[in-house]
């Protein structure tokens, strides 16, 4: 007889029906055998009845619809919504896919807007606030990644079989808790203090306080608290997107699988652009609430409050973890998906039956080696592995410096350029992730038609990587580019100090652009000259008077300088933002296919695991590198470095067409090398002997099954059925 599923066991590899043990024939109740074919006769293309899956306690008379919904009815126990005793019926309308579909797309939006928007967001004010050099907030911002990767094995490997919601509830949880760690540094340190002497350092001759202030504050030390949080941050995401995937696949129709993964991770991709809007509307607000201060936004050293968007972040986590938790092992009404659901397993030639069928496989520790062997000997599975940490190199490099080009190329401010990239990532990246799942929805593609999907997705972001040939021109720069008398300087030669600043004192440390009437960038207002600054309207530009660096315009007295670079005109913007969208949109448009290709390539049992191992490679080969990959390159672009106490620090000024060519040769390696993995697994793809080579698979109507030849799943389905009986 068919074993109960009770709701602390998890699923076979092998399908197995649960319904009340009764024996056939005891009662009056029990359903005549005559009235359901046997299991081993050929089914003559009938569907697999709900009501003719043995033994259904159907009531006398009952028949058709309503001995369907009698069926229906009978689920395993523990698939109820609720925390263990407490299961109230005002719960149970949110017991749903949909339900589900609900609560974790808000906690991929939170765990997006936590970790890629408000972390990015505020980087540059901790190392401000904290005294931390580049490479001390490199590591805060990389320990997300270190913790995902050292918990993802073992989180896949035992949460896969273990009850998924809890294992997610406790996720978000730990997510919230580190959201708080992260904003408690500012709790524990005293006020924020600006020394008046450094906020006056502007104009010529007002540039006399010490050019370096060794700082013996300590306030560094508080990047370990940093770090904790990120770990929290990175340990609380790990089940988020591999159990979470996993878990709605599993409780819903196959072909609806992929529009529900497309709009999980859409709002993943959502979550970022809601952290930079509201990350850069907390920035405005000075850090210490209720004080005032002469500092302004566009200061050095003015901080905003980065730390109450980690605090909100923090309580609803809290809030999304409560329902979380009270979701069941699996859904009501998800039996039938189960059944007839079918694995495109790789066949190997020595695979062994025993590992591959017994459901107590894949439950003990002993068995995590033999595991990851049998997926890395998959080669389907293991060529997507390789094209998504390729894609996902170029995703964490272009999401990391890609606000850092455009501010370059258009001469933007950072707010600018972070809020424009911010408008290009949103349509692009998230658009394309629905898309994706909804192309693979809509087409109805086939177990290589998703593959080579992929690979068109690829080959035209390929192409569209070419973009990076074009560049805008850089604006002149006084004493970096060219001379102060319009000449052009030969490049690497540094000549900031000239006749006409030479009494100015001037200190290179204080970077401080401003664009003078001639259209011109000078480094700071001191190197342009300029004794006054003039009393600005609230909400404009600071403006420099008498700049004895400026050409005097006719008519005009002379020269002045405005707060801020000079705008630039570039004709070749509207194409190179064009191009970068069809870069990002056809980058996501891949991204939902190869997961469902990935979930249906690997045995039912080690789908969780599989993305695991998945999100292991992506990371250590993509989104940890990426970053650093990109980093490099785009340093060598670089024209003008900070200079701080005889310490080279970040790069103040970059060459647009050096630039342009670094970011299109790595651009072109990857993409290369991704086009190359995705079309040698559309290659190696075998689905098993003697099934359709289908990656998604649902049950069959009713109405259609009656005039239908046999099919050959059904048979498969029917043998698996048999065996399990």
């Amino acid at each position: 007889m068919p074993q109960h599923l009770t709701g602390n066991r998890p699923f076979a590899s092998t399908p197995q029906l649960a319904f009340p043990d009764l024996a056939p024939g005891t009662g009056s109740n029990s359903t005549p055998p005559s009235q359901c074919p046997p299991l081993s006769a050929p089914m003559g293309g009938r569907p697999l009845d709900p009501c003719c899956r043995p033994p259904c306690r159907l009531g006398t008379g009952k028949q058709g619809p309503a001995a369907e919904e009698h069926c229906d009815s009978l689920e395993p126990p523990g698939t109820t919504c609720g925390w263990w005793a407490f299961t109230p019926e005002c719960l149970q309308p949110f017991n749903t896919p949909r339900g589900v579909l609900l609560f974790l797309s808000l906690a991929s939006f939170l765990q997006g807007m936590t970790v890629n928007g408000f972390i990015n967001t505020v980087i540059t004010s901790i190392e401000r606030r904290f005294d931390l050099h580049s490479y001390q907030s490199g590591l805060v911002a990389s320990a997300y990644d270190i913790a995902a990767c050292l918990c993802l094995t073992f989180v896949s490997y035992f949460g896969g079989s273990g009850h998924k919601p809890r294992w997610l509830g406790w996720g978000v949880l730990l997510l919230g808790l580190g959201s708080f760690v992260f904003a408690l540094p500012h709790f524990t340190t005293g006020p924020y203090r600006v020394e008046a002497a450094a906020t006056d350092v502007a104009t010529c001759m007002g540039n006399q306080s010490a050019a370096c202030m060794p700082s013996a504050s300590g306030l560094s030390q508080y990047r370990l608290v940093f770090v904790l949080g990120q770990f929290l941050h990175g340990a609380g995401a790990t089940p988020l997107y591999t159990l979470g995937v996993t878990y709605l696949d599993e409780n819903v129709q196959s072909s609806h699988s992929p529009v529900y993964i497309a709009i999980f991770y859409t709002a993943a991709i959502l979550g970022p652009a809601a952290g930079y809007l509201v990350g850069g509307a907390l920035l405005n607000i000075y850090t210490e609430l209720g004080q005032r201060t002469e500092l302004t936004t566009e200061s050095p050293r003015w901080v905003g409050a980065w730390w109450i968007g980690f605090l909100g972040a923090g309580a609803a986590a809290l809030l999304i973890a409560i329902p979380v938790l009270g979701f069941p092992r699996q859904l009501p009404g998800t039996q039938r998906y189960v059944v007839v659901r079918t694995s495109d397993t790789h066949q190997l030639k020595d695979s062994s039956p025993t590992t591959e069928a017994s459901s107590k496989f894949g439950k003990a520790i002993r068995d995590l080696p033999l595991s990851v062997w049998q997926l890395l000997r998959n080669p389907t599975f293991t060529l997507l592995c390789l094209a998504g940490a390729m894609e996902a190199t170029l995703i964490a490099g272009m999401s990391t410096f890609g606000p850092k080009f455009l501010e370059s190329q258009f001469s933007l401010s950072a707010s600018e350029a972070a809020t424009l990239f911010g408008y290009l990532v949103v349509p692009a990246g998230g658009g394309g992730t629905f898309l994706g799942g909804f192309l693979v929805n809509k087409l109805k593609l086939q177990g290589s038609g998703v593959v080579r999907f992929c690979l068109f997705c690829s080959l035209t972001s390929l192409l569209a990587v070419f973009v990076f040939v074009l560049h805008c021109p850089n604006v002149p720069v006084a004493g970096v580019t060219t001379s102060y008398h319009g000449h052009p300087l030969a490049e690497g030669v540094l000549q900031l100090t000239a006749p006409c600043n030479a009494a100015c004192a001037c200190h290179p440390e204080h970077y401080n652009p401003v664009c003078g009437s001639d259209g011109v960038l000078y480094y700071s207002p001191c190197y342009a000259g300029c004794l006054v600054e003039a009393a600005a309207d609230p909400g404009s530009p600071k403006v420099y008077r008498n700049c004895s660096c400026v050409p005097p315009r006719l008519f005009s007295g002379p020269g002045h300088a405005t707060a801020g670079k000079c705008s630039s005109a570039c004709p070749r913007r509207p194409l190179l933002l064009a191009f970068m969208f069809v870069v990002i949109i056809f980058t996501f448009l891949s991204s939902v296919p190869a997961l469902t290709a990935t979930l249906r390539c690997v045995s039912e049992q080690q789908r969780s695991f599989a993305l695991g191992i998945q999100w292991v490679v992506v990371r250590t080969l993509g989104s940890i590198p990426g970053p650093i990959a990109f980093g490099w390159v785009i340093d060598k672009a670089c024209l003008l470095w900070q200079k701080q106490c005889g310490t080279q620090g970040a790069c103040f000024l970059y060459q647009n067409a050096a630039m342009s060519r670094y970011l299109l040769a790595t651009g072109l390696l990857y993409k290369v090398l991704g086009f190359l993995c995705f079309l040698a697994a559309c290659c190696l793809y075998r689905p098993p002997p003697g099934t359709p080579d289908v990656l998604d698979t649902s049950l069959p109507s009713q109405s259609s099954a009656s005039d239908s030849p046999t099919d050959p799943q059904d048979d498969a389905s029917t043998r698996q059925l048999q065996s399990s009986v």
